[in-house]
């Protein structure tokens, strides 16, 4: 299983220097992926232009929404566009988790309707594979290998059956593994019926804290960050791993349960984190 980490992006009052040399650094000690959260109505950084710095200054990491609100990008043809210039300006290190989305305000300060977002992603993921995979348009640049991987996230089986039509894999919140092959099992079977070859990639998120106040930290930024969805707040914040002992619990759990990329997003922003978690993960 490979592991990724987190850009420190969804935390109120990062300042931008520290993603550069979070980048850096993340690159620099073999992780698989950077990671970027997605909001609209909060004080955080919006993943795709978050990306574009971030492949500047590395040259292997992959870049991995995780996840994007698809949703939100109503101007499907422009958002193919910005994908497919990361992708190019990467050297094809993009993938695109994506799902619908939960917090309506978003949508509201979007201008989109919330109870037609299921059906917004369906027209957005079948558009974009048109632009990047059957050249439908002059619309450009041509991304790399027919475009970036999409993973789609959710656990409705609206959101299986997407995934299954349009997805390369499974992109799955944060939680104990045991929730994670419960979803991932659903994933493969709705993959199967919809006859599709192969398997789907498993991907999976987790959120940790490895300072001396790990467990404030995850505490307080997960409350905030998930304050809109009441007792939920409280799961994500039981979920989080705050030690190296949980984390290789948590990694190898993920890994029994078949994920093939685990997704670490930061609960602190420190770059004292990135070199903890990579000891803790053994990198």
């Amino acid at each position: 299983m490979e592991i990724g980490i987190g850009l420190p992006a969804s935390i109120p009052g990062v300042e931008g220097d520290r993603m550069i040399d979070w980048a850096r650094r993340a690159e620099d000690h073999g992780f698989s992926t950077l990671g970027a959260i997605d909001r609209l109505v909060y004080d955080n950084y919006e993943p795709l232009v978050t990306f574009a710095a971030a492949a500047a200054v590395t040259k292997r990491i992959r870049l991995t929404t995780s996840i994007l609100l698809g949703p939100l990008r109503a101007n499907h043809a422009l958002f193919a566009k910005q994908a497919a210039t990361i992708d190019r300006l990467s050297g094809g290190r993009l993938v695109i988790g994506i799902a619908v989305g939960g917090r309506e305000d978003d949508f509201v300060a979007s201008g989109v309707d919330y109870h037609r977002r299921g059906r917004e992603l369906d027209a957005l993921l079948q558009r974009v594979r048109s632009i990047w995979r059957d050249r439908e348009s002059a619309i450009g640049p041509a991304p790399t290998a027919g475009g970036p991987p999409l993973i789609v996230g959710g656990n409705a089986p609206e959101a299986m059956r997407r995934m299954a039509r349009f997805g390369d894999g499974w992109f799955a919140g944060s939680g104990p593994p045991e929730s994670f092959a419960k979803g991932a099992a659903a994933a493969r079977q709705h993959w199967t019926d919809a006859g599709r070859e192969g398997a789907p990639r498993m991907m999976a998120l987790a959120y940790f804290a490895l300072g001396d106040d790990a467990v404030q930290d995850a505490s307080r930024n997960l409350r905030d960050y998930y304050a809109f969805g009441g007792s939920y707040a409280d799961q994500v914040v039981a979920s989080a791993v705050t030690s190296p002992e949980l984390v290789a619990e948590r990694v190898r759990g993920m890994e029994a349960a078949g994920c093939d990329e685990l997704v670490m997003v930061p609960c602190a922003t420190g770059l004292e984190e990135v070199d903890r978690l990579a000891v803790a993960v053994g990198l």
